[in-house]
């Protein structure tokens, strides 16, 4: 790299302090000279907090520190290559913003292979202007941040709320489910016992029944013998008080003969 306090530029460009808004920050680009006249460009850039001077550059160090001529004097500042290799970044220090608020001349000697630089006109304004719009971007930016994280927190929360809710539900049918089922084959016993009490029930009806048919039958026999006794012949049969002779002979009654 050049070193630093190299000759400036003989004419150092002017340049106008346009500040335009990014998405979190705002920014103004100067573009800087050699003694060649091919123009160098880099960029201001703050969030209303710190102001960085942002660069390309086909070789940098992963780090360095390194220094920003302002009216010849040197001003060191810490150099950050970013994840693009050939981009890279430049902390400002209180002190250099103060040199640039009130400075003529700004010279970079390290950004190409001559000093490059620029008139500083109205960069006390144009800095106040960069920072404040970069307080506003920044600012809008975070309370953008804050209600995007807060809607999609929200809906996570709505989330794992139907999904808590949806397995409660699920839960609750489960076991719906299954006291049913359980339910049903208690019914199921209940009906399969019934039945088989209902059998044995009208295994014993049928069996007293034929018990009882058995006994009529009996009774119904017994009752007729006892009728077809009732009905024998009376005279072939002694009446009581007679006698029999011996040898077999009967003796009849005497009927005054």
């Amino acid at each position: 790299m050049a070193a630093t306090g190299a000759a400036p530029p003989a004419q150092p460009q002017a340049f106008t302090w346009v500040v335009t808004p990014d998405e979190d920050s705002c920014h103004t680009e100067i573009e800087l000279a050699g003694r060649s006249g091919e123009p160098a460009l880099v960029a201001l850039v703050s969030d209303g907090q710190a102001v960085s001077l942002t660069f390309r550059k086909s070789e940098m160090p992963k780090k360095a520190f390194l220094a920003l001529d302002i009216d010849r004097k040197p001003y060191s500042n810490l150099l950050t290559r970013l994840e693009d290799p050939t981009a890279g970044s430049m902390t400002l220090s209180e002190e250099t913003l103060a040199a640039l608020r009130k400075g003529g001349t700004l010279l970079v000697a390290w950004l190409k292979d001559e000093p490059v630089s620029a008139k500083l006109t109205g960069s006390e304004q144009g800095l106040n202007d960069l920072q404040v719009c970069g307080a506003q971007v920044a600012a809008q930016h975070r309370a953008n941040l804050a209600a995007r994280q807060d809607a999609e927190s929200r809906a996570a929360a709505e989330a794992r709320a139907k999904a808590l809710a949806d397995e409660q539900v699920a839960l609750v049918r489960a076991q719906k489910a299954a006291a049913e089922a359980q339910a049903k084959q208690a019914e199921d016993v209940v009906r399969r016992q019934q039945a088989e009490l209902d059998a044995q029930r009208q295994a014993l009806d049928t069996e007293r029944r034929a018990l009882e048919d058995d006994r009529q039958r009996r009774d119904e026999a017994a009752r007729q013998a006892q009728l077809d006794r009732d009905d024998y012949p009376p005279r072939y049969y002694p009446q009581r008080g007679a006698r029999i002779a011996p040898g077999g002979y009967r003796s009849y009654p005497d009927d005054g003969y």
